[in-house]
């Protein structure tokens, strides 16, 4: 169905790290396959299974307060990537011909990636993190924000990672509804347009907010990269503008990518994300446009955690690019994350699937292009299914399900919180990479010593400013660039 008008006017979308649906959600409605009035679930029962290297059978868990370290499960960061998920579905590295996926390979896989992360100097791994442990479901009273959002509005039990690897690819497919073949994160840059500058083509404001430093995401496409400084800011600016009613017609939020950040990322601390989600909903919530705003929280990618659900071959190749590994043709989707819709349009208790192909990053892509008359930008995104269905009430909602709900608060610390993550690496990686003149008038460039998360986030803050000052000294290059790359119709690499 189209777009309700005139209730949507503002998406926000704040994008997680790498967490499965069955991990943080599967336990929502207590282990049954309905909701209370009776509406299908796709959650956990409570018998789902994995083997062990010994043959043993190791069921899926709860945890509770009493866990050790319960939010900084599942004890270690899980293998993640294409070759990763591949022996997590089909428990081989090459995924059989027309194989359907058994999702029985996440307890050996796990075991790898124990021994991976102790052959490690800097390992992430608490002691005593053990193979089963990646069977572990939180319940839903240790996620109190994220359990009664869901319950209270819509969560999505069939939403889909678009392709099945790791962060950067499902990134770039949740802007631009492809990833140009790449299935790493060893990708530094794309070249195709994305959503931002579709919306910019359009006539269309919209923002991309990191949290404490400049948005990574600014620097993954030439349509935001070269785009005036007027679309980025930080979560204080989002709060600002939400308090405002300024906000954009699509917002794009960052968490912090940190290991003492917030983004949820596997071992990190999952009770700072929950904080985040709290002030995300309440920026808006108590903000004049709440009545005209559809809040979108998803994650990238399943980051190897557990999901029992195996993920449809269905999947629409959204261009003529062939994956990098195995002639992927990009036809499987990857494992389901957690999804949650949010609006005073939505009925409590909702479970929001659609009515006909499979929701993956690229279904918010169709909803905002339905929203403001947008061409598709891939062939995946034209033809995912639309969100706006979900939004069945005739009049919004007046109720605050999250009165009185506090966000939970972790008493451990993650134990390598100095050390620079993965992303903050690679955010500092392509900053470097920019054509910024120097004291000298060249561009050479050599960066600091980035060995601590400190120093790598000050680095991505001086370095980020350099980029805006440099594009302001010489606005054509960000409107000619820009210009071009938003014309264009075909895909590059």
């Amino acid at each position: 169905m189209p777009p309700r008008r005139p209730a949507i006017k503002h998406i926000v979308q704040l994008m997680l790290e790498n967490r499965s649906f069955d991990q943080m959600l599967g336990f929502l409605y207590g282990g049954k396959p309905t909701t209370p009035d009776g509406t299908p679930f796709a959650g956990l029962t409570g018998s789902e299974s994995n083997l062990d290297a010994n043959g043993r059978t190791v069921t899926i868990s709860t945890i509770v307060s009493t866990t050790q370290n319960p939010y900084l499960r599942p004890g270690a960061d899980p293998g993640e990537g294409f070759y990763n998920t591949n022996i997590q579905l089909f428990s081989a590295q090459q995924a059989p011909a027309n194989a359907v996926p058994t999702n029985q390979g996440f307890v050996l896989n796990f075991q790898s990636a124990i021994a991976s992360d102790a052959a490690n100097h800097f390992s992430d791994s608490l002691p005593g993190t053990l193979p089963a442990d990646i069977m572990e479901a939180y319940a839903p009273e240790m996620l109190p924000i994220m359990s009664t959002l869901a319950t209270r509005y819509a969560v999505c039990d069939h939403w889909f990672a678009s392709a099945p690897t790791q962060t950067v690819p499902n990134r770039a497919f949740a802007a631009a509804a492809t990833s140009l073949r790449h299935l790493d994160n060893v990708v530094k840059v794309f070249t195709c347009p994305s959503i931002f500058g579709r919306l910019a083509d359009a006539g269309q404001d919209w923002s991309i907010f990191g949290y404490s430093t400049a948005p990574l995401t600014r620097l993954d496409f030439p349509d935001t990269m070269h785009a005036d400084e007027s679309h980025f800011g930080l979560f204080a600016d989002f709060q600002q503008r939400a308090a405002a009613g300024t906000l954009a017609p699509y917002t794009f939020l960052e968490p912090s990518w940190g290991a003492n950040g917030n983004s949820q990322h596997p071992n990190y601390d999952v009770a700072q994300g929950e904080q985040l989600i709290s002030d995300v909903y309440r920026a808006l919530r108590t903000g004049p446009g709440w009545n005209e705003t559809l809040l979108i929280i998803t994650y990238d990618e399943h980051g190897g955690n557990y999901d029992h659900v195996a993920p449809p071959a269905t999947a629409v190749t959204p261009d003529n690019s062939v994956g990098e590994f195995d002639n992927f043709t990009f036809n499987r989707f990857g494992v389901r994350v957690p999804a949650l819709l949010i609006s005073p349009y939505i009925k409590p208790g909702t479970v929001y699937r659609a009515s006909s192909g499979t929701i993956d990053h690229t279904s918010v892509l169709k909803t905002i292009e339905e929203c403001w008359n947008l061409p598709p930008l891939t062939k995946r995104d034209a033809a995912a299914p639309s969100l706006s269905g979900v939004l069945t009430l005739s009049s919004p909602r007046t109720d605050d399900p999250l009165q009185g709900v506090l966000a939970p608060v972790s008493a451990a610390a993650h134990p390598n919180q100095a050390m620079p993550s993965t992303l903050e690496k690679l955010h500092a990686w392509r900053l470097s990479q920019l054509p910024i003149p120097n004291a000298q008038g060249t561009f050479g460039h050599t960066p600091p010593d980035l060995s601590s998360s400190a120093a790598i986030q000050d680095y991505i803050r001086s370095r980020s400013a350099a980029w805006s000052e440099h594009l302001r000294r010489t606005p054509s290059l960000g409107r000619t660039t820009a210009a071009r790359t938003t014309r264009r119709s075909g895909h590059g690499r």
